[in-house]
């Protein structure tokens, strides 16, 4: 299995996901934004920053998802960025706002490309005079910017208390100053903020991921969660695999099945951790025994692997573990 992170870009560079996450967040559930009016965008950033010397330093920067959303499948109305949060990110504000102004600054670029390749090509039938401030600027004062959304979309159980705003990470500085410095903010979605009403305005298996992350730290209320969800009898493979690798699960799939029940996956959980709960028992006793009576650690060892069908690395573990 791949990381928290391959799993989770993967799923929500689906189109019918990736719309629902922002039909949620912009529109608390209703279908304004189609998956078949998403097309996707290079994740790649190019920003081109002074150094020291005056020229022009290319760095890259690689967003999550990036989508162009249309209303009708012909006019686009904005740029909707994902990027996935594994960890709770201290300087969110600042990681984000820079992939939008790179964005915007690779728009104003592409104008500008543009409108010199428009004028080198139609130099004598120009239908638009350029001013000179225009084209000194390369951006026209009749051109106009896509908006950009970015969404944060964090996988843990956790609270974030991180800052979500740009001034939240500034040193206290005088009122006066601060009035007049830009800001930013994080959009944000985390399963523990959200209500159970907020997380049913999802529309697909994410409605199902957030449940279960949400209430992943409390095993009474997930049960209870699961069992009284008829979607989670029926859910599909990768919204498993993004459940597993997100709370460290570590059910089994069904082999050869894109569905999975999650009431008997969360029950055979149940029985294997009660299960491995004794063993540690027995295990424990096993080697306060042995070593009362006598037996070194080598022969500890030695004896732990033949006795519990365990190899002697796995033995070792166990033995450092309890010896005393």
């Amino acid at each position: 299995m791949g990381t928290v992170d391959t799993i989770t870009k993967e799923y929500i560079k689906n189109p019918v996901i990736f719309a629902d996450i922002f039909n949620k967040f912009l529109y608390q559930g209703k279908q304004v934004i189609k998956p078949e009016n998403l097309r996707e965008l290079d994740i790649t950033e190019i920003v081109l920053p002074y150094g020291e010397s005056g020229a022009a330093v290319p760095e890259q920067k690689y967003r999550d998802v990036l989508k162009l959303a249309m209303t009708d499948g012909k006019v686009a109305y904005c740029i909707l960025g994902g990027e996935n949060q594994n960890n709770i990110h201290y300087a969110m504000p600042v990681k984000n706002m820079v992939y939008d102004a790179m964005q915007l600054a690779n728009q104003v670029t592409k104008a500008t490309q543009s409108h010199r390749q428009k004028n080198k090509n139609d130099r004598e039938e120009a239908s638009y005079k350029a001013s000179s401030d225009e084209y000194l600027s390369g951006f026209y004062k009749t051109d106009k910017l896509l908006p950009v959304v970015t969404l944060t979309i964090y996988w843990g159980p956790e609270k974030w208390d991180g800052p979500l705003t740009l001034k939240e990470m500034y040193k206290d500085v005088d009122d006066t100053i601060m009035q007049y410095v830009p800001d930013y903010k994080v959009n944000l979605i985390a399963p523990e903020q959200m209500s159970v009403e907020e997380i049913k305005e999802f529309t697909t298996s994410l409605k199902e991921i957030m449940l279960y992350i949400k209430y992943s730290k409390d095993k009474t209320k997930l049960r209870e969660v699961v069992q009284t969800n008829p979607e989670f009898k029926n859910l599909d493979r990768q919204a498993a695999e993004v459940i597993n690798i997100t709370t460290n699960s570590k059910f089994e799939y069904p082999e050869g099945k894109e569905k999975m029940d999650m009431c008997v996956a969360i029950e055979e959980m149940r029985k294997e951790s009660k299960m491995e709960g004794r063993l540690e028992g027995k295990l424990e006793g096993a080697v306060t025994t042995y070593k009362e009576v006598g037996f070194s650690f080598d022969e500890t060892v030695q004896r732990i692997a033949n006795n519990y069908g365990l190899s002697l690395h796995e033995a070792e573990e166990k033995v450092e573990e309890y010896w005393q």
